[in-house]
């Protein structure tokens, strides 16, 4: 087949067809809401709670769980026992809910609404789940003594065909039967309905998806194929490293752009890089993250940069701030002069990096010029005697292609008849050396900190000039035409509509106008396929971040909203589950003669790109202390990583305690979060790989600090699944384990990617709570790595040259200078202190050396100059001068 054309888009709806009899047909149905031991309140006033124990134990939770947000209020709940499945049933469900945020008050809680009301997903008719949420005054405060509520109620009730008996008059529920109760409660959402994918999928499969992301990933033959229009300098807001700026570029053109990294690699951080200057470019993209929390790290990110607003489509808070704004309308916007003028500006800005740079490569060039003089002054005199013009400083660059140009040049230069042209090439070159050698004398040798200082301003100046270009694009005439602003209104009454109507509203749109002025939309991947309409190609680009853990039945309605596809994950942590038999798969690939990309119970959303295109890998790491990232960099990543996060304040700190207990690991625990209360800045993470443990870490840590304590330290609390994605400053992991727990439940935490997960959430300390003795395999090699302490990295390197000579001067001064300092991939020449010296130009050339002081320069580093020709090659002077740099060096951030 191939890539091209209609015989793709045929191939992507057999695929899509495939899938949908793959697809769940839906998500398990959850018929008690208070299963998991924590309060179930009713509510006088859905929009208030009192401050009684209860409550206070619930908004702990939300407080704990707040990236998750399970706080739920629910409307009218059928409540009783039913037989279900020829089961006799405990039934408790509320027929419309919202997750709610409580805040605190002096009298009690205000209950705040923190993502969508919904219809319970027992209705399954969306046309009805629809007609039901554009009732009158749905969920507002008094709603449900209004009248026509109760009639609202009981259509509700009906349509979720369980076998309703009446509407209570108690909020006690019976043991025979189901009854409606027309109450409002509080409680805590621990499972989430979803939905099934099948129609949807089917109804995709019979659309023209050539020319999709989701045609290009599917499709037999590679989709690296166009880079036209790839090529031009990355100009970015946010600082970048070269990978990263590959996949920026890359990105422009590419139908896939796969990316991969170890945790901490600033994957997301590229992401944005990417939408940014897409946007920029007069696309639109589209951003689906596996989370709400995921979504919002991105949105919060985005809000650090200049740049389009992004349309968060499926949070609630942030949809009301976008819906409020954009019907209060938009300005005229920048025209076409003020563009002009944007552009302009940065390319004034570019220049000035430019011009600094080519100043301080000259200054190098002359370093590493005058470096040869000692190999050459030996062979000077017969040189001169044989080429003498070479050394009147009359003839500089008369090479070309590294030979002597013409004739006339050897003329010029008086070279001797029979002298051989390599000859030649010697004297320009020793005579090179030598005038870079006087200038370096004449000009008082090389001092490049002010011109750091010059570039590192310049550098500053043009990212806030590219970002200011890009906010003031996003905003355009040129975007915000009449029907870009009729889109606009009318998204901002679908933004307040219910959920199903909303979905109604939004497929309506026409969707060209309507992501021309608004150009950067984020929500989940569930919120993608169940919020926004159906369009193929709608998007120019779709970034499917934390892929590994998406499958292929999620991920394929998201890449048939777009052109292009960028792909962000890492196959090494946690990855989707499948319920999906194997007899099941085998099947419908035999039916669909289709080949082993189709499995979708192993086979990732990242797994099928990497397949399809070229992978970049992010190597550096800015999260954790060396030796907390030290395990996982060995153990699962074969040593691929750069620790950007090397100091001498950090290298040798023992950062992984192991906390042996007999059997209570929770009040251990909760001992040694009491212990670290306090002296945390940056959140604690209280983590266990199992389900029963983290609820049972959560109420006990709820049952010891209040809601405005557990605020205040930042403390979270969960499983490793739910922390994929986080961090924090100090991460205390409850394993779960005791002596006698049969093997299944050591391979569990055994798995790699849940155990490196769980290993790489922490910043700056890692505390493991155990009762196990005696353990090996995966664990055990972690608990002997953590015994072992912190690897001593102090380098074995000597210095030569000029640094042995300032390092052995540093010495008689008491001070120590450590040689061939490594940070990631970089060398520092000599450390002192916190203070990182350069002692000569970069022996790879200008390029290294300037790559080298970017990189240092992002991680926080303090670096010095401290060429020989500074001090005339008087080392005791330089001493001086280092010695009393490195005394007001502050420790890289």
């Amino acid at each position: 087949m191939t890539s091209g054309g209609s015989v793709v888009a045929v191939q992507a709806s057999r695929v899509l067809a495939a899938l949908a009899e793959l697809a769940p047909a839906g998500g398990d149905r959850v018929l008690d809401v208070t299963r998991g031991g924590l309060p179930f309140v009713w509510l006088d006033a859905a929009h208030k709670a009192p401050r009684k124990a209860e409550v206070n134990r619930l908004a702990a939770v939300g407080a704990l769980h707040k990236e998750e947000r399970p706080l739920r209020v629910g409307w009218g709940f059928l409540a009783g026992r039913a037989e279900v499945d020829g089961k006799l049933t405990k039934i408790r469900v509320p027929l419309l809910s919202q997750p709610v945020q409580l805040v605190r008050g002096l009298t009690g809680y205000t209950v705040a609404p923190a993502g969508d009301l919904e219809i319970t997903p027992l209705i399954g008719d969306r046309d009805l789940a629809a007609a039901l949420e554009a009732a009158p005054g749905l969920a507002q405060p008094g709603w449900l003594d209004a009248t026509g509520t109760k009639a609202w109620l009981w259509s509700a009730a009906r349509a979720t065909g369980l076998s309703v008996d009446a509407m209570a008059t108690s909020r006690r529920a019976p043991g025979d039967r189901v009854v409606l109760i027309p109450s409002a409660a509080l409680y805590v959402a621990r499972d989430v309905f979803g939905a099934g994918l099948a129609d949807s999928l089917r109804s995709w499969a019979g659309r023209d998806l050539g020319g999709t992301a989701l045609a290009a990933v599917y499709a037999d033959e590679p989709a690296d194929r166009s880079t036209a229009g790839a090529d031009g300098p990355v100009l970015s807001p946010l600082p970048l490293t070269e990978a990263q700026a590959e996949v920026v570029r890359r990105a422009r053109t590419a139908p896939i752009t796969v990316v991969s990294g170890p945790p901490g690699n600033g994957k997301s951080h590229t992401v944005v890089a990417a939408a940014l200057e897409v946007v920029h470019r007069g696309g639109s993209v589209l951003v689906a993250t596996q989370s709400p929390h995921a979504a919002e790290v991105l949105a919060g990110l985005l809000d650090r940069y200049p740049g389009p607003v992004p349309v968060l489509f499926g949070d609630a808070g942030g949809r009301e701030r976008l819906a409020a704004e954009l019907a209060a309308g938009a300005d005229r916007g920048a025209g076409e002069g003020q563009l002009r003028a944007d552009v302009t500006a940065v390319r004034q800005a570019l220049d000035s990096v430019r011009r600094e740079r080519a100043l301080i490569t000259a200054a190098l060039e002359v370093e590493l010029r005058a470096a040869e003089l000692p190999a050459w002054q030996p062979l000077i005199p017969e040189l001169a005697s044989d080429v003498p013009g070479a050394f009147s400083g009359r003839h500089e660059g008369t090479l070309a292609g590294g030979r002597p140009a013409r004739w006339w040049t050897r003329l010029r230069l008086g070279a001797r008849r029979g002298v051989p042209d390599e000859r030649v090439i010697e004297a320009l070159k020793a005579a090179t050396a030598q005038r870079a050698a006087a200038r370096l004398a004449a000009t008082g040798g090389t001092d490049l900190e002010p011109r750091w200082a010059a570039l590192h301003a310049a550098e500053a100046r043009l990212a806030e000039a590219v970002g200011a270009a890009m906010r003031r694009a996003a905003r355009s005439e040129k975007r915000w035409d009449r029907e870009a602003r009729r889109g606009a209104a009318a998204l901002a009454t679908a933004l307040r509509a219910g959920r199903n109507r909303r979905r109604e509203l939004l497929a309506q749109l026409d969707a060209p106008p309507l992501v021309r002025a608004l150009p950067l939309w984020i929500g989940t991947v569930a919120d993608v396929e169940d919020l926004l309409p159906a369009a193929p190609g709608m998007f120019d680009l779709v970034v499917l971040d934390e892929a590994s853990h998406v499958d292929q039945v999620r991920a394929a309605p998201v890449l048939a909203r777009a052109k292009r596809a960028l792909i962000v994950g890492d196959p090494r942590q946690l990855r989707f589950v499948s319920f999906v038999s194997d007899v099941d798969v085998a099947d419908v690939l035999a039916r669909h003669e289709a080949d082993e990309r189709l499995d979708v119970r192993r086979v990732s959303a990242f797994d099928l790109a990497a397949g399809a295109a070229a992978t970049t890998w992010l190597a550096e790491h800015h999260r954790s202390t060396p030796h907390l990232i030290g395990f996982s960099a060995r153990r699962f990543y074969g040593d691929r990583l750069s620790v950007m996060t090397r100091t001498p304040a950090t290298e040798n700190m023992d950062a992984i305690d192991v906390v042996r207990v007999e059997g209570d690991e929770v009040g251990a625990v909760l001992k040694l979060v009491e212990e670290l209360a306090g002296t945390v800045r940056g959140g604690i993470g209280v983590i266990s790989p199992f389900r029963a443990q983290a609820e049972a870490l959560e109420a006990a840590l709820v049952d010891a600090y209040s809601v405005e304590r557990i605020e205040e330290l930042g403390l979270r609390v969960g499983t490793v699944h739910s922390f994929q994605g986080s961090e924090a400053e100090v991460v205390i992991v409850s394993l779960g384990l005791t002596p006698g727990d049969p093997p299944g439940r050591r391979r569990f935490v055994a798995d790699p990617n849940l155990f490196n997960v769980m290993v790489t959430r922490a910043r700056q300390r890692l505390i493991v709570v155990t009762a196990l003795t005696e353990v090996d395999g995966l664990i055990g090699e972690f608990f002997e790595y953590a015994a072992a302490g912190a690897p001593d990295l102090t380098d074995a390197a000597e210095a030569a040259g000029w640094a042995a000579e300032l390092a052995a001067e540093l010495g008689r001064l008491g001070v120590r200078a450590r040689p061939g300092y490594a940070v990631g991939p970089w060398v520092v020449d000599l450390c002192v202190g916190e203070l990182g010296v350069i002692c000569g130009p970069h022996p790879d050339g200008v390029e290294a050396h300037l790559a080298r002081q970017g990189a240092l320069h992002r991680a926080g580093w303090r670096l010095m100059d401290a060429f020989a020709s500074r001090w005339s090659e008087d080392p005791r002077r330089a001493a001086l001068e280092i010695t009393a740099a490195a005394a007001g060096a502050v420790p890289p951030s």
